[in-house]
């Protein structure tokens, strides 16, 4: 089989999943959904750049604390499971 014969299988296999997708309906839903999305994102307030960058601090801080205490906790439990098998 060439590629020619190849690319047109593909072609109409692309032509017959748009067909049913657009007899079903699928594409009217697939544009209502676009189009509220976008509707919905105009309403959106974004943050400054300065308000970005305070809250990815916040997020790393919270993130090596929140790690610094599963790390204490997981110690403190190891080490008093570890005492209570070697007694």
């Amino acid at each position: 089989m060439n590629e020619l014969t190849k690319t047109f299988i593909w072609l109409g296999i692309i032509v017959v999943a748009f067909a049913i997708a657009w007899w079903k309906g699928y594409l009217v839903k697939i544009r209502d959904y676009v189009r509220l999305t976008r509707e919905e994102l105009r309403k959106c307030t974004w943050p400054s750049w300065e308000e970005l960058k305070g809250s990815t601090v916040v997020v790393a801080i919270s993130i090596a604390l929140l790690g610094l205490f599963t790390y204490a906790v997981d110690h403190v439990f190891f080490t008093v499971i570890y005492l209570i098998s070697k007694a």
